[in-house]
C-alpha cells in the first residue's frame, strides 16, 4: 500500500489551512471576517472527514493544569520575544481590526469563530502535523510503529527550523517549536501538547484583545 493515504489525514487539514490563509491576503480587507469562517469551516471539515489521527489524543486530566502553565510561559516568551527583539520578518499576517463591527451580530459569530479557530482548531490541526505526525515519520517512515513523542535530533530538527519558518516571528515560533516538542518528550502525550498550545493561543487572544495588538491574530 502507499504511503500517502496513511499520511494524508495527518496533512491534508494543515495544507488546506495554509493554502486558504495566503488566500485571504487576495481578499479585501473588509471581506476577512468571512472569508476566515469560510476557512474555519472548511478545515474543520477536513479534520472531521481525515478524522482517524483523532486517536492519538488521549484524554490525561493530570496533565491540564500543568501543560497549561506550559503554554502560559510559551505566550509569555512570544509577546515579551516579539517586543523586544529586532529580528526581519518572513512574510506578514492580516492586522485585520474588528472593533468597528463591534455591537453588530457579525462582531459575536467573527469573535467567537477566530477564538474557536485560535484556541482549539489550530492547536489540534498543528500538533497532529508537527508532533504527532512529522517528527515520528522524519524518524522512521513507519512512524505509526513509534510511540507519539518518540523522535530523532534530526527531526526535531527539521520540524522545529520548518515551524519557525511558517510563522513571521519566526524565532519565537522557533521557541514555541522547541518548547512544545520537550513538553510532548516529557510527557508521551499529544493531548498535553494541544492543551499547551491552546492555552498559548487563548492567552495570546485575550492579549490581542486587551491591547489592540491585532497582528498577532
Amino acid at each position: 500500500m502507499s504511503h500517502a493515504r496513511p499520511t494524508l489525514p495527518y496533512w491534508a487539514p494543515m495544507i488546506l489551512f495554509g493554502v486558504m490563509t495566503v488566500g485571504e491576503t487576495y481578499v479585501p480587507l473588509a471581506w476577512y471576517p468571512y472569508a476566515y469562517a469560510v476557512k474555519a469551516l472548511l478545515v474543520t471539515a477536513a479534520l472531521v472527514a481525515f478524522r482517524e489521527p483523532l486517536a492519538d489524543i488521549k484524554l490525561d486530566a493530570r496533565l491540564i493544569l500543568p501543560s497549561i502553565a506550559v503554554g502560559l510561559v510559551v505566550c509569555v516568551l512570544w509577546v515579551t520575544m516579539d517586543e523586544y527583539l529586532a529580528y526581519p520578518r518572513i512574510g506578514s499576517r492580516q492586522a485585520f481590526d474588528p472593533r468597528p463591527l463591534e455591537g453588530s451580530s457579525v462582531w459575536a459569530v467573527f469573535l467567537g469563530v477566530r477564538l474557536y479557530g485560535l484556541v482549539l482548531m489550530v492547536p489540534v490541526m498543528e500538533e497532529m502535523f508537527w508532533r504527532s505526525f512529522l517528527l515520528r515519520y522524519l524518524t522512521h517512515h513507519d512512524f505509526r510503529r513509534l510511540p507519539v513523542g518518540t523522535f530523532s535530533a534530526s527531526a526535531l530538527a527539521v520540524v522545529t527550523l520548518a515551524s519557525a519558518i511558517a510563522h513571521p516571528e519566526w524565532p519565537v515560533a522557533l521557541v514555541a517549536s522547541l518548547a512544545y516538542a520537550f513538553w510532548l518528550r516529557s510527557t508521551r502525550s499529544l493531548f498535553g501538547t494541544i492543551v499547551a498550545h491552546a492555552a498559548t493561543n487563548a492567552a495570546l487572544g485575550g492579549y490581542v484583545l486587551a491591547t489592540g495588538k491585532w497582528q498577532y491574530w
